[in-house]
C-alpha cells in the first residue's frame, strides 16, 4: 500500500506544476472513456464490430477509470467480466489517490 501512495504522491506532484492541464485532461479521457463503453455496448447489441477490451482497459488506465467504472454502472457494460470489475476499481481506487495527493500538493 505504500508503494501506491509513493507512486500517487509522484505523480500527483505534477498537479503543482501543470493542475489545470491536468484535470481538462481527467475530464476529457473520461468523457472518452464513457462514450467508448456507450459505443460498445451500442455495437454489441447490434451485433456489429466492437471496440476491443484492451482498449476499453487502456483508456481506464490513462486516467478514464471513473468514466470507465460509470459507463459500466450504466450502461450494465462488461460487468460479468473479472478483468473489468477487478481490474477499473482498482485503477479508480489509484486515480483517487493521485488526485488526493495532487490537491494537497497544491495546498501545501
Amino acid at each position: 500500500m505504500n508503494t501506491l501512495f509513493k507512486i500517487a504522491e509522484f505523480i500527483g506532484n505534477g498537479f503543482m506544476r501543470f493542475p489545470l492541464i491536468l484535470i481538462l485532461y481527467f475530464i476529457l479521457i473520461n468523457i472518452i472513456s464513457i462514450s467508448m463503453f456507450y459505443i460498445d455496448k451500442q455495437r454489441a447489441i447490434k451485433h456489429q464490430w466492437r471496440i476491443s477490451e484492451s482498449a476499453l482497459l487502456l483508456s481506464a488506465f490513462i486516467g478514464g477509470s471513473f468514466g470507465a467504472a460509470a459507463g459500466m454502472k450504466i450502461f450494465r457494460h462488461k460487468t460479468k467480466h473479472p478483468k473489468f470489475y477487478i481490474l477499473v476499481p482498482a485503477l479508480l481506487i489509484v486515480h483517487i489517490l493521485i488526485i488526493i495527493n495532487g490537491i494537497i500538493c497544491i495546498l501545501k
